[in-house]
């Protein structure tokens, strides 16, 4: 049976009526009852307000929608008479599943429908009064609860990126059929699921994952933007050669037009230095020291790791340089972090076991974490990843995700207002760690919180 849809739109300022059309806004936001699916409210005329947020920082997409609630709602039991306020008629409990659709002026859209909508987390109540109510809608993907529903129980053997896609796709785990993007790691990983959640293993899978640069860097986001679930890792994120700038923007003073080469203009612009000494020194974030032991073979070792060794002759910097030290602070051991770490060999050995092969007997001496190689080096890069932060906004633009990379440049501060050289310090390569798309019936703005590993300008904004 087809949903019967309450539908009383008016024109409503900043967005196109008709499918396909043109026009910034809210397109449309209904809400689908759990207990007779046949039967939806469509709220689009009264939103008053609509956040969408993707993070790399976030396992799934989450958005809130406040909307005023003046009672036109499909009656109980499926009819077509009003049955009270939508929150109390259709009733929201909980779970609902919503369908938002959204777009900007420049043609992109955002359509959350049957293949994957939103549901409610919570809605509360934000005012009251005996003809209506403003109603807040906590929205986050299904994804979301699926994960509380979900335990992983069984065994997992071989290449961590193999183990990341079984729980996205496995019916008994997260059972997604969203797109998935993930980036194949050159390490292996044994474990058993304990019977954690998904999220909790594909956040700790990320931190024990390595790239391509395995005795380099380690280190991978998981995340989720409107093209699906990622599994990146930090260099590929910040390489300009795997993950090229999708845009370049600028602020400036100026009245003109965007200047020959930049896509917009930032609306307002703060950079943010994050490096706070303190705490990048007790985090690690440029030296660290791994002791371990090795039961098996009873071997003692101690591992100094410095980030520009690690990094060196590796494209892997959004910026030219990582921050400098103080010659005066520096010691003779450079290490501020020490991590112990107590080795694993013939912790879960691949293979069968029976046989003439013996392969778990033969891979007994196998240690199955490469602690040595993966744990200090990732370390370091997340901490690095938040050296720099810039935060602007723009015009919406719906064509940017999570993990994008971008260009920005500011003017270098001086007394000349007209003033047309860029930053050498703060421009640059950043990637976006967070975006909120702000719609309301008047006005659609995205905001973008930006970071890198490293400061000073390097590349050109014109460059693809």
């Amino acid at each position: 049976m087809a949903n019967k849809v309450l539908n009383s739109r008016q024109a409503v300022p900043g967005f196109a009526e008709g499918e396909g059309e043109l026009g910034a806004g809210i397109k449309k936001v209904e809400i689908v009852s759990n207990s007779d699916p046949s039967r939806s409210a469509e709220v689009t005329n009264g939103v008053v307000q609509l956040l969408y947020y993707e993070s790399i920082l976030q396992d799934t997409l989450r958005a809130t929608v406040t909307f005023t609630d003046s009672g036109n709602t499909p009656s109980e039991g499926g009819g077509d008479g009003l049955g009270g306020s939508v929150k109390e008629g259709l009733p929201i409990d909980g779970e609902e599943t919503v369908y938002i659709s959204i777009a900007d002026n420049n043609g992109n859209s955002l359509d959350f429908k049957k293949e994957n909508p939103f549901v409610v987390n919570t809605a509360p109540n934000l005012s009251d009064d005996t003809t209506k109510s403003v109603v807040q809608l906590d929205l986050a993907s299904a994804e979301f609860l699926v994960n509380e529903n979900s335990r992983v129980n069984v065994r997992f053997d071989g290449k961590i990126s193999d183990h990341v896609k079984r729980i996205f796709e496995d019916p008994n785990f997260l059972n997604t059929e969203k797109e998935l993007d993930i980036e194949e790691t050159s390490n292996n990983y044994n474990f058993i699921g304990n019977n954690k959640k998904p999220f909790y293993w594909l956040n700790k899978l990320s931190q024990k994952s390595a790239g391509e640069h395995y005795e380099k860097s380690a280190g991978f986001f998981f995340f989720e933007t409107y093209e699906g679930f990622k599994f990146k890792s930090i260099d590929t994120l910040l390489s300009k050669d795997k993950n090229k700038p999708k845009k370049s923007f600028i602020y400036n003073q100026s009245p003109t037009d965007v200047p020959a080469g930049y896509d917009g203009k930032a609306l307002d612009y703060k950079f943010e230095n994050k490096v706070n000494a303190q705490k990048k020194y007790a985090v690690g974030s440029s030296a660290t020291k791994l002791k371990s032991f090795n039961p098996f073979s009873a071997a003692y070792n101690v591992i100094d790791s410095v980030a520009d060794t690690l990094i060196e002759g590796l494209d892997v910097l959004a910026g030219g340089r990582l921050p400098s030290h103080n010659k005066l602070i520096q010691k003779v051991d450079l290490a501020t972090r020490t991590t112990f770490s107590f080795l694993d060999p013939g912790t879960l050995p691949s293979g069968n076991g029976f046989g003439k092969s013996q392969e778990q007997l033969k891979k007994s001496g196998d240690q199955n974490f490469n602690t040595e190689q993966i744990l200090n080096q990732s370390i370091m890069r997340y901490n690095q990843l938040f050296s720099a932060k810039v935060t602007i906004t723009i015009p919406g633009d719906f064509s940017l995700h999570a993990g994008d990379a971008i260009f920005v440049d500011a003017p270098e501060l001086q007394s000349n207002t007209k003033n047309d050289e860029v930053s050498k310090e703060s421009g640059g390569l950043y990637i976006i760690a967070d975006l909120c798309h702000f719609i309301t019936p008047k006005q659609t703005l995205t905001k973008l919180n930006l970071v890198r590993d490293s400061f000073g300008r390097t590349g050109n904004h014109t460059q693809r």
